[in-house]
């Protein structure tokens, strides 16, 4: 194989807390911005997944929901012994940039998933956008690149978009795999409308706003105005709130570690919410917004089985490890020591 190639050998495999009143400005109707791969989604989504629950008269519409998400083509024997109701899983889940009218396809959401079924805990890895990838046999591309590379050639070998889609994980899986020494059995990519139903269906999330925010950009209809303070977002609020780059006037701006912090904030608070039992009620929208903006390579029969294995996880059970790293126009160098270990608490909870 050329040396220079991208590609390896393809394998087969609004309250407020305590008497604290937030400011809540008053904002034009927006325009909903296309710039899907600076958001969060993905994580949440595949944690919606898991941990929605089974509630008997919400059965019909989750197995409906089931049979949109995951992709044609998967390959559906799964041996009892390999089922994620007894085996420790990894997942990779790609939030993607998908905007026809530029035609990206960067994964600027990436993350590692390792859940145990034995203790109901997993250990969450989040990798900056920007991160430069040095694997043999790669060639050296940020971590958001690979996925469009992988599509595209698959599709120009297939010409069919499902049997791309699968391609371009199988190559995921096995990149990311290497680059933690793990094995990663399954991928799920989510678009980042399924966030800002989701957080809506659930009536909103309360959050630490760490900083004054204010971003507007009439080209592409962006009005992004929150304030400093804990405080109740509504689904297109909590998409700037983890979004969010820079102020207009420089004075306040965030990096792809804030961000991915944000994240980690979002989701907990997402995962306590749905264990709430004043959301079982929410639970069928929620199910509808995952079933729409979500697709991945688990087959159904194991999509079934993660939602009854991990029903009633909270925000306790579930690390944080975000990878930590120094900028260097263009990349972002992965920290050497917050790489181990981060590939240490990946292999703790892959353990049986």
């Amino acid at each position: 194989m050329d040396s220079q190639s991208p590609l390896p050998p393809r394998s087969s495999s609004k309250r407020s807390s305590g008497n604290v009143q937030p400011h809540k400005s008053v904002k034009p109707p927006k325009k909903r911005r296309v710039r899907w791969g600076r958001i969060f989604g993905l994580l949440l989504i595949a944690i919606i997944l898991i941990v929605g629950g089974y509630a008997a008269s919400l059965f019909l519409k989750a197995n409906e929901a089931i049979k949109h998400i995951s992709l044609p083509g998967v390959d559906t024997k799964v041996a009892p012994e390999d089922s994620v109701k007894v085996k420790p899983t990894a997942m990779l889940l790609l939030g993607l940039d998908s905007r026809e009218a530029t035609g990206t396809l960067n994964t600027d959401v990436i993350m590692i998933m390792a859940m145990n079924p034995e203790t109901k805990k997993a250990t969450v890895v989040t990798v900056p956008r920007d991160t430069k990838i040095e694997l043999a046999r790669y060639t050296a591309h940020k971590a958001n690149g690979y996925y469009s590379i992988f599509y595209r050639q698959a599709l120009k070998e297939t010409n069919d978009k499902d049997k791309a889609k699968l391609a371009a994980l199988d190559e995921m899986k096995t990149m990311f795999g290497r680059y933690f020494g793990i094995d990663i059995g399954y991928a799920t990519i989510v678009n980042f409308k399924g966030f800002s139903d989701v957080v809506d269906a659930l009536g909103g999330v309360e959050v630490d706003v760490d900083m004054d925010m204010h971003y507007v950009d009439s080209a592409d209809g962006t009005n992004i105005d929150l304030k400093k303070g804990r405080q109740e977002l509504d689904g297109d609020d909590a998409l700037d709130f983890v979004r969010y780059r820079k102020s207009n006037d420089g004075k306040n701006m965030s990096s792809d570690f804030d961000r991915n912090r944000r994240q980690s904030e979002v989701i907990g608070e997402i995962v306590d919410r749905l264990k709430s039992l004043g959301s079982v009620n929410k639970y069928g929208s929620v199910i509808e917004a995952v079933g729409n903006n979500m697709k991945t390579d688990v087959p159904q029969s194991e999509l079934r089985q993660l939602m009854l294995t991990y029903f009633g996880i909270s925000r306790t059970d579930v690390e944080f490890k975000p990878l930590a790293g120094n900028w260097k126009s263009p990349y972002v160098y992965a920290d050497e020591q917050s790489l181990a270990d981060a590939r240490q608490a990946l292999r703790a909870q892959l353990q049986q």
